[in-house]
């Protein structure tokens, strides 16, 4: 019964995802919205409504190739397979565990790369995003398994070993770990892990960095780290972000938004980024990510020891990893739930953060940036609202300008 419950969760997640994207798709017209003019042409908005559908068929068949795979494996009996593949490399639970959760995710994505190669120099190389070369990708792959098996694997070893000691406990043990490499990695990710893939140079002296510390004095911000990464090593698209804590922060400029913003635009994207910040979201939103970790570790010491869930996957004995790959399966309602609440959460400071750049800054500014990188990232600025409900943590372009105009935007 428990067997029949995992594949139907599997199942389920394949429908509810492939509804919404159908959905979704009911919203785009051929023609382009009266809405749009002045952020398309008819040219651009063509283009963009082809990039969707692309993206849209290519998530169709990739999550139906997996849909297939993970219900093999659950029915035929491979994950079974891959527990006594570990055993009979491995002794120790500790090293068991982290060879069945690592030949699971190599494997994984193994498989998954012919679809990666297409989606990379196919469909991004033919709407003039890709910028990514063939060693770039590879190299890419590379050091990601092998962050993969120092990060992942060292952490999966620790709460392995955690339940081996303490059993019922491990979940507060495990928390800890969790929250203290949560912290060290908002902390550091852009120092340490960031210049394993990008280079990352100061803003140059000039006209613009005048007008960002004069931004920054005004909001009563302390701005000393504004980065330029070379984003445009991999896609064409822009982007900026706001990273660390302490005096570790800095905020990140893509070198292609240099490229497609006027100088006022891009203090106005900073400014955004200043008002999360100020409004206390990067704190916020790590704290609840503590919490949501803590609930998920209790939750999980409620059910590891129930050797249904290793029996469901058909392993002969219960171990804790084929426990933890069960539960991840049984929880997906639960992480559903609160992915949707975070969602909520997220685009409401977005709109905090509109607010905030618009009382420190001209908010028609904001708004030009946000047209000029939605039509650069041909975007779909008709979103199905179902959609935008599971799917969005940023509001719609088009809300969040008539959001801008209340506050006085052109």
């Amino acid at each position: 019964m428990l067997l029949y419950i995992i594949v139907a969760l599997v199942i389920a997640q394949f429908i509810i995802d492939a509804v919404l994207e159908y959905l979704n798709s009911l919203r785009r017209s051929e023609k382009l919205p009266e809405e749009l003019k002045g952020i398309y042409d008819e040219e651009k908005y063509r283009k963009s409504v082809l990039y969707e559908r692309s993206n849209r068929r290519f998530s169709l068949v990739t999550g139906g190739f997996n849909l297939v795979v993970i219900l093999l494996m659950l029915l035929l009996g491979g994950f079974a397979l891959a527990d006594r593949i570990a055993q009979s490399f491995a002794v120790h639970p500790v090293a068991v565990s982290v060879l069945f959760f690592g030949m699971l995710m190599l494997a994984s994505d193994i498989i998954n790369i012919p679809f990666q190669v297409y989606h990379t120099f196919v469909i991004e190389e033919r709407f003039g995003f890709n910028k990514t070369t063939p060693k770039t990708f590879v190299t890419d792959k590379l050091k990601g398994w092998l962050l993969s098996l120092i990060m992942g694997g060292g952490l999966l070893a620790l709460v392995t070993w955690f339940y081996l000691l303490t059993t019922q406990w491990f979940w507060v043990f495990a928390w800890i770990t969790a929250g203290v490499f949560m912290i060290f990695m908002n902390m550091f990710y852009s120092t340490l892990i960031v210049p394993l893939f990008n280079k990352q140079t100061p803003l140059e002296e000039g006209e613009l960095k005048e007008e960002i510390s004069e931004m920054s004095g005004k909001t009563g911000f302390q701005l000393d780290n504004v980065f330029v990464i070379d984003g445009s090593k991999r896609s064409a698209k822009s982007n900026a972000y706001f990273a660390g804590l302490g005096k570790k922060k800095r905020i990140v400029l893509f070198d292609t938004l240099l490229n497609d913003l006027k100088n006022n635009e891009i203090v106005a994207v900073l400014t955004h980024e200043i008002g999360h910040f100020k409004k206390k979201h990067i704190k916020t939103g790590l704290a609840i990510s503590l919490l949501t970790t803590g609930f998920t570790l209790w939750l999980l010491s409620l059910f590891i020891d129930n050797p249904n869930l290793s029996a469901a996957l058909g392993a002969e004995e219960p171990s804790f990893h084929m426990g933890l790959l069960a539960f991840s399966i049984l929880y997906t309602p639960v992480s559903t739930v609160l992915g949707l609440l975070t969602n909520i959460l997220s685009r409401k400071n977005e709109y905090e953060a509109d607010r905030f750049a618009a009382e420190h800054h001209n908010p028609g500014d904001l708004a030009e940036a946000l047209k000029k990188l939605s039509s650069k990232n041909l975007s779909n600025l008709t979103p199905h609202p179902v959609y935008v409900f599971f799917n969005y943590s940023h509001p719609p372009l088009l809300e969040r300008l008539r959001a801008l105009k209340e506050s006085g935007a052109n």
